[in-house]
């Protein structure tokens, strides 16, 4: 195995484990919402308002953990079923005003989460370091199939 590639693997594991510092002894810090959450709203807000058979093919997940998901996001007042805009039949989901408040939220305590991190590096490594993810992000997204649309 390339001894690179196995650095990039254990690398990773760890990334995986620290939630970009929003914990701190099982209690969130900066963060103010789950990450799934996070992550769903992040796609609805990109893409635009989403039925579960959309979302079940976005994240390769069950209708059934969607529709878990986005009842529990709908009871947080995070997101609303509207009719779709398109004419179609199934309803979708919207991102709510106060979803997007509370996203936003999220996503600044992420930037000074990260911020706290890379206070040392010099502007040109953050740079580095977000073109290599982003490269790797598209890589996996395209042997999974799923790309993940980008502002």
């Amino acid at each position: 195995m390339d001894k690179a590639t196995s650095e990039v693997e254990y690398e990773q594991m760890l990334l995986s484990r620290h939630g970009l510092l929003t914990r701190r002894k099982g209690r969130r810090v900066d963060g103010v919402m789950e990450r799934s959450a996070y992550v769903l709203l992040s796609r609805i807000r990109v893409q635009g308002p989403m039925s579960i058979g959309e979302l079940s093919d976005a994240f390769d997940l069950d209708a059934s953990t969607l529709q878990r998901q986005t009842s529990a996001a709908t009871r947080a007042g995070l997101v609303e079923r509207i009719p779709d805009p398109a004419g179609g039949m199934a309803r979708k989901f919207r991102i709510t005003d106060e979803g997007a408040r509370l996203l936003d939220e999220e996503r600044e305590g992420m930037i000074r989460s990260l911020g706290r991190v890379m206070t040392d590096w010099p502007k040109e490594d953050i740079s580095a370091f977000a073109h290599y993810l982003r490269r790797f992000n598209t890589d996996l997204e395209r042997i999974d199939g799923r790309p993940w649309p980008r502002p």
